[in-house]
């Protein structure tokens, strides 16, 4: 709350930006140095947990702090505290800042929701789960979904010993995959829907890259979970109903349908007003957009009942863990992503030549660089960045060019699922998973187990459609 009234204080305070003014980064001179302390912060990210677990636990805050201070800091120093200024507030006002708020009001509002289920979890059950929230996914976008059905797919399946796999799965199919049909389903897609990509689109052109990938890694499941199932202590499986089932809180769903409203609506309202700060614009109907998401996360905690949340074991750590880590990555990603848009003339300008070959689109490049970026890097902007480097021009890339759009959608939308930081709900789902007392892999051995899965069935789609 402290951060949002500061912010609010800027928007109060702030002073129209003169229209020949720029503070941007000079992203063509800035070498790879730059991406130091992004390393650094996912470098800490894989090895604190398993080298020093106990000081990660009490300090991943200051550490994150720490490298992005180290971003910060050089680039006042080099390039003027008016450039720092400008980046971070740029980042953060519209980035992150509406990344957490959504991400806030998603995780108060589904834990909010009492989904009491009859059956235990068995292979037919959990993979059929799987397969509804995936789909789910599209329409209230993966945060939501994720948010919404992890709590009830951990409660039925509390009886089992071996459940790690379950989580995993759920990362890839709800937190990624499953988001790919609607501009909705994940940040990217909803940005491309409001540079003018038809709503509907997605469905259309990633139904079977969806299919091809999404298939597969569901029989996947069935086979592991038969397998771990038929391992399982016999008194923790004869009995399938463990209860009736229930569905209390409902009127969270409400506060959801909101938030998607929320949503669409800062999407195709203009309103033509909008406040600078520090050359930021920041536009109104986005500023509506984020009190909303306070609003209703404040009314959620308010009038959902207590046994509710207790139920759903709800906390505060994982979005507050999410908020740490993510404050820094996004500011140790700016140099990173700055430089990927200085084009050909950026240090990653070899990258960049990659996607054209004589003059035409190179689809397999644009969808595994696109893909490996936004493992690491937001998916968002990294989406944008290709987006534009195939021309930018929405009518040409739905149309004539659709396979070249389908590539950079999929590589973002399906690669995100290559590691805990690839997407917003998988870090989520692993810190729920955690309090739940879940051992859940480790950075590396997540990023191991998720390339098994996925990397030969992007290959696979490399070569059937790009």
């Amino acid at each position: 709350m402290r951060v949002i009234v500061f912010i609010l204080g800027l928007l109060v305070y702030s002073v129209p930006a003169f229209a020949d003014s720029t503070h941007a980064m000079p992203a063509a001179e800035m070498s790879m140095l730059w991406a130091l302390p992004f390393a650094g912060i996912l470098g800490s990210l894989a090895l604190f947990p398993i080298l020093a677990p106990s000081v990660w636990h009490h300090h991943y805050g200051k550490i994150s702090l720490f490298w992005a201070l180290a971003t910060i800091i050089p680039m006042t120093l080099l390039y003027g505290f008016d450039t720092a200024l400008y980046s971070v507030l740029h980042t953060y006002l519209l980035e992150f800042v509406p990344f957490i708020l959504v991400a806030m009001a998603l995780f108060t509002i589904s834990g909010g929701i009492k989904i009491q289920l009859s059956y235990a979890g068995n292979p037919l059950v959990n993979t059929g789960f799987l397969l509804f929230a995936s789909l789910i996914a599209s329409l209230i976008g993966t945060t939501g979904a994720a948010m919404l059905f992890i709590r009830p797919l951990l409660a039925i399946n509390k009886h089992r010993h071996k459940k790690v796999h379950i989580v995993v799965f759920f990362i890839l199919l709800v937190c990624n995959l499953g988001g790919s049909l609607t501009a909705l389903g994940d940040p990217p897609l909803f940005l491309g829907f409001l540079k003018g990509v038809p709503f509907f689109w997605p469905l259309t052109h990633l139904f079977l890259p969806l299919v091809i990938v999404g298939v597969p890694v569901l029989l996947m499941f069935f086979i592991i979970d038969t397998y771990f199932y038929s391992q399982e202590p016999k008194h923790s499986t004869k009995r399938e109903k463990t209860q009736e089932t229930l569905l209390e809180g409902k009127w969270n769903f409400l506060l959801l349908g909101l938030v998607m409203l929320a949503v669409i609506t800062s999407g195709s309202w203009k309103s033509g007003i909008s406040f600078h700060i520090y050359d930021v614009e920041v536009e109104l109907q986005n500023l509506v957009r984020d009190l909303v998401f306070i609003l209703l996360t404040i009314l959620s905690m308010k009038n959902t009942k207590r046994h509710i949340r207790e139920y759903n074991l709800f906390g505060w750590e994982p979005i507050l863990e999410v908020a740490k880590l993510f404050a820094s990555i996004f500011v140790t990603a700016m140099p990173v992503i700055a430089i990927l848009g200085a084009g050909e003339h950026g240090a990653l300008g070899h990258i960049v030549q990659l996607v054209t070959v004589d003059g035409q689109p190179n689809n397999l490049m644009y969808f595994w660089l696109t893909g490996l970026l936004s493992s690491f890097l937001d998916n968002a902007p990294t989406y944008l960045v290709f987006f534009y480097m195939a021309g930018g021009n929405a009518q040409v890339l739905s149309g004539e060019l659709a396979q070249t759009l389908t590539a950079i959608s999929a590589g973002a939308v399906f690669m995100g699922a290559l590691t805990y930081i690839g997407n917003a709900p998988n870090f989520l789902v692993k810190s729920i998973a955690e309090m739940n007392h879940i051992k859940m892999p480790s950075f590396f051995a997540y990023a191991a187990v998720a390339g098994v899965i996925l990397l030969p069935l992007f290959v696979l789609l490399s070569y059937l459609l790009f």
